[in-house]
C-alpha cells in the first residue's frame, strides 16, 4: 500500500501543506481594499458632519434674512404710499380751495399757503424742461423699486420710501395735470418768506435725500454693511 502511493502521490491539500485556506486569502484581500481611501468611512462624528454643518448654518442664515428683508420692503412701500397719500390730498384741498383764491397767512409773512403751478423741477427751477424731469422722476422710481430687493437697513427703507413717495407724488402731477401727459405742471403752495414754494412732495425728496446723505457719511449701505473709515 505505502508503495501504491509512492507511485501514485499524494493529493494537494491546502491543510496537509501547512497553507492557509483559500477564503483567508480573499477576506484579507476585500480587507486591504476596505481600508483603501476611496472606501475609508469618517473617523468620526465631527468629520462626517463637518461639511453638513456649514452648508446647513448657511442655509439657516439664508432663511432667517429672508423675513427681516421683506419687513424693510414693507416699510419702504409704507412711508412711500403716506408720503404719497399726504401729497394728493393736500393737492386737491389746494386746487379746490386755495387756487384763484388769496393766499392764507399762517405764521405772519413768514409763513403763507398760497397754491401756484410749477412746470419746473422741485422749488421751481427749471421751468423749460418739464419732460426732462419727467424721466429723471420715472427713472428714480424704477432704481428704487430694484434696489428694494437688497434692502436690509430701516433707515434705508424710510429714505427712499420717502424718494419714492415724493418722486410718485410730482410724476402724477407730471401725468395728469394740464397742459398735457407728461408737460403737466405740479401744484406748489407751501411758500415760507424769501425761499421758493413748494410741495409735500418735495419735502418728502429733500427729507429722503438728506438721510441718505447722512447714512451714506456713517457708513450704512442699504444691504446693512457697515463701513468703517
Amino acid at each position: 500500500m505505502a508503495e501504491a502511493e509512492r507511485i501514485i502521490g499524494t493529493p494537494d491539500i491546502p491543510e496537509a501543506a501547512g497553507a492557509e485556506p483559500e477564503h483567508t486569502d480573499k477576506s484579507a484581500a476585500s480587507g486591504e481594499r476596505s481600508d483603501s481611501p476611496g472606501t475609508r468611512e469618517p473617523s468620526g462624528p465631527d468629520e462626517a458632519s463637518g461639511s453638513d454643518s456649514d452648508s446647513g448654518s448657511e442655509e439657516k442664515a439664508a432663511q432667517a434674512e429672508r423675513p427681516r428683508a421683506k419687513r424693510r420692503i414693507a416699510v419702504l412701500f409704507s412711508v412711500a404710499a403716506l408720503a404719497y397719500a399726504l401729497d394728493l390730498i393736500s393737492k386737491i384741498i389746494v386746487v379746490a380751495k386755495l387756487e384763484h383764491h388769496e393766499p392764507i397767512e399762517i405764521i405772519g409773512d413768514w409763513l403763507r399757503f398760497e397754491a401756484i403751478r410749477n412746470a419746473g423741477a422741485a422749488f421751481g427751477f427749471g421751468e423749460a424742461f418739464t419732460v426732462i424731469f419727467t424721466v429723471i422722476a420715472t427713472a428714480v422710481i424704477v432704481v428704487i423699486a430694484r434696489l428694494a430687493r437688497k434692502l436690509y437697513s430701516l433707515p434705508w427703507a424710510i429714505a427712499l420710501g420717502m424718494l419714492l413717495g415724493g418722486a410718485l407724488g410730482n410724476l402724477t402731477d407730471r401725468i395728469f395735470r394740464s397742459p398735457g401727459v407728461f408737460e403737466g405742471a405740479v401744484v406748489d403752495f407751501i411758500a415760507p418768506k424769501g425761499f421758493a414754494v413748494f410741495n409735500l412732495a418735495d419735502s418728502a425728496i429733500v427729507c429722503g435725500g438728506i438721510l441718505i446723505v447722512l447714512l451714506s457719511f456713517r457708513g450704512l449701505d442699504p444691504d446693512g454693511t457697515v463701513h468703517k473709515n
